[in-house]
């Protein structure tokens, strides 16, 4: 099969793999129709170098057409549809009986959190379904059966960006009259927005790229130009000087304006990798600007939820101001089975109130997604959402 597979940093390229198969009685295996670009897997194209080999197949938001099933899976058959979720989990372990699929203790390695598909040795190193074929574990529980009919674009979101967005929004505990500041507006930020509309959620969105801010602006959401305005002065003038109820970081360690970090991560980078390695779990290098901004934007008794992948274990926080305004900080992967049974009902209305039908501003054919990777890193072109159709 074709697979976009890394070569280093900011090298991606497509390559010929055996095709996937099945290994154990709880696999399947489906042929990939859509698979998402994810802003993390721009920290891969960036910054996660020293955790990857080259040749990892990437990408974990897929959708496709089951081909085949091992001897445990009863709940699916050739010729379903399915979107599979970008973490691994198994459906009985204590922690998914608990909406904790993201913390799957049967797929968990090293001490992190569940497989995820396509991210890195932390995660599993599980090959990626940027790809033609996927094998997908513990298909007896995570794949998601969608309807025949509709496009790839109502449901394919359902495997990172939708859950992603929801308990982003869930976490940030908004409710009608609320006012909520997303930074970031790139794919899950956009999405946030959108799903605290739903709310009756006054949004204030914080960006710099000039079509994201008007993407969001068309959805009727309050747009900061971080590049032109002081984002701290504007919110606390929107909100009567009080700050916002919550906000959510949808940055995460690649954060503009954090020259610092950004060195720190350079210089990382230019070292062996199983140096690297260490450095980077231990040391504090993540670009921290959109989290400490998060900090200050938030009202005393707000509430912070954290999307943007962060990856340092040392990283400096302001735990006095933190404490002081008694702020709420919830993150974490997005535990996505937990969601979809609330988010589908929404992809089966013809209304599409969250607007997924348009969502992605560029369709692709697996050939050439080095190309879009690359405008996706630049910020070029428009490029937003990028869908791989292999």
């Amino acid at each position: 099969m074709r697979a976009l597979t890394w070569h280093g940093k900011r090298d991606v390229r497509v390559d010929t793999h055996p095709d996937p198969r099945i290994e154990e009685p709880t696999d399947a295996i489906i042929s990939v129709t859509s698979s998402g670009v994810c802003g993390s897997d721009l920290h891969l194209y960036e910054v996660l170098s020293p955790f990857l080999d080259e040749g990892d197949i990437l990408g974990h938001e897929p959708m496709g057409v089951v081909e085949e099933v091992g001897s445990e899976v009863t709940n699916l058959q050739p010729g379903d549809r399915v979107v599979i979720p970008f973490n691994i989990s198994c459906g009985h372990c204590h922690p998914c009986s608990t909406g904790l699929q993201s913390q799957c203790d049967t797929t968990r390695t090293d001490g992190m959190g569940a497989a995820l598909f396509g991210y890195t040795k932390l995660y599993g190193q599980v090959p990626g379904g940027q790809a033609e074929f996927l094998r997908v574990p513990q298909a007896q529980y995570g794949p998601i059966k969608v309807p025949q009919g509709p496009p790839d674009d109502r449901f394919v979101y359902l495997s990172d960006v939708l859950p992603t967005a929801w308990q982003g929004v869930r976490y940030a505990d908004v409710h009608a009259g609320d006012t909520l500041v997303v930074l970031g507006l790139g794919p899950i930020g956009d999405m946030s927005c959108r799903v605290a509309q739903l709310e009756e959620t006054r949004v204030i969105g914080v960006d710099l790229v000039p079509e994201r801010l008007e993407r969001a602006r068309r959805r009727g959401v309050e747009v900061i130009d971080s590049s032109r305005e002081d984002v701290v002065e504007r919110v606390m003038e929107l909100t009567g000087g009080r700050g916002a109820d919550a906000v959510i970081d949808a940055v995460g360690m690649e954060a503009h304006g954090a020259p610092v970090g950004k060195l720190a991560q350079t210089l990382a980078g230019l070292l062996p990798d199983a140096v690297a390695a260490k450095v980077q779990e231990q040391a504090g290098i993540d670009r921290l600007s959109a989290l400490h901004l998060a900090v200050e934007l938030a009202r005393r008794g707000g509430t912070i939820s954290l999307l943007g992948v962060y990856g340092g274990n040392a990283d400096p926080m302001p735990m006095l101001t933190m404490f002081d305004k008694q702020l709420q900080v919830r993150m974490g992967q997005a535990n996505v089975r937990r969601w979809t049974d609330d988010i589908l009902p929404l992809l089966l209305d013809d209304e599409d109130r969250l607007g997924v039908d348009e969502f992605a501003t560029h369709r692709v054919a697996l050939d050439d997604a080095p190309d879009a990777y690359a405008a996706f890193q630049e910020k070029r072109d428009g490029t937003v959402k990028v869908l791989i159709q292999p």
